[in-house]
């Protein structure tokens, strides 16, 4: 079945690419140019539409234009009983790739995916909204000259942690559900703490571990219901210490998570330090910065 959107773009419901946090994701086309584009659908029943929420973010993202890591938005409406938010087509996800590589990564490979990690979500950070759903399957790479560029994607848990006219961060509270994906969220998440710029970094810590380690320590987790495996999972990062979760890697995974953890709810974090961190790790490792993944080696 072929359908048409906003008389420009054309997809079929064979085509799917992905599934988001709230909707499918399809490969489509620009007719008048024959452009490759991805197209994300969202029944309009929803009440609370996450793509118009996710649609306003892209546009938050990219008022000043393109931006590096951050896909460009095409268009966002409604046809017939979808909402319809159309993107550029990216690459595979470093969850896809981290398979494909046998489930291991280099350090070399982490330590120049944390650089772009840690840009992208600076970036987001400097926009006022804080991410809550950091995993692998959200960061893809980009297609042909941009195969080295990672992107960051799917807005919809995204939120407002700072009020842009006035920059008053939002209040501390508790008792909030657990946001997000329960593997690479933050110890405060479980603990239904407000999220803050602090616990996007903790995933990102997180997801940089389970490169190097190929799994954590928590994952595998069997429980009956989605309920306790949230708490089963919280409590084996509560008694999980830094230094047993990065037992074999370089130091400066500790002091990350140290700074991360020290860092108070409404705290600006130091990105440049953080960055710089990694850095001289990287100098220190004697690598040389082509930008060149384990993937790519892979591939060749």
């Amino acid at each position: 079945m072929e359908l048409t959107f906003a008389q420009k773009y054309r997809f079929t419901l064979d085509k799917k690419i992905g599934i988001g946090a709230f909707g499918q994701i399809y490969l489509g086309n620009n007719i008048k140019t024959g452009e490759e584009i991805a197209i994300k659908l969202e029944n309009v029943t929803n009440n609370h539409s996450q793509l118009l929420h996710e649609a306003k973010i892209y546009r938050i993202l990219l008022l000043d234009g393109p931006v590096p890591g951050i896909p460009n938005l095409h268009w966002f409406g409604q046809e017939g009983d979808f909402n319809v938010l159309v993107m550029d087509i990216l690459g595979p996800s470093l969850e896809d790739l981290f398979n494909y590589n046998g489930r291991k990564f280099s350090l070399k490979s982490v330590l120049m995916l944390a650089d772009q990690l840690l840009t992208r979500i600076s970036y987001l950070h400097n926009k006022d909204f804080i991410h809550r759903d950091i995993k692998p399957e959200n960061f893809l790479i980009g297609l042909n000259k941009k195969a080295d560029n990672i992107y960051m994607i799917d807005f919809g848990l995204a939120k407002r942690y700072r009020y842009q006219r006035t920059e008053t961060h939002i209040q501390y509270g508790e008792n909030n559900q657990l946001v997000g994906t329960c593997r690479f969220s933050s110890i405060n998440a479980h603990l239904g703490i407000e999220q803050s710029r602090r616990d996007d970094l903790e995933s990102i810590g997180y997801m940089l571990i389970y490169f190097l380690r190929g799994s954590l320590p928590w994952s595998g987790i069997k429980t009956e219901t989605k309920k306790a495996k949230y708490e089963k999972v919280g409590e084996c990062k509560i008694a999980t210490p830094i230094d047993k979760l990065c037992e074999g890697f370089p130091e400066e995974f500790v002091k990350y998570f140290n700074y991360i953890k020290s860092l108070k709810f409404e705290e600006i974090p130091d990105y440049v330090w953080i960055k710089r961190l990694f850095k001289d790790l990287f100098i220190k490792q004697e690598y040389t910065w082509d930008n060149v993944f384990d993937w790519a080696q892979e591939s060749k």
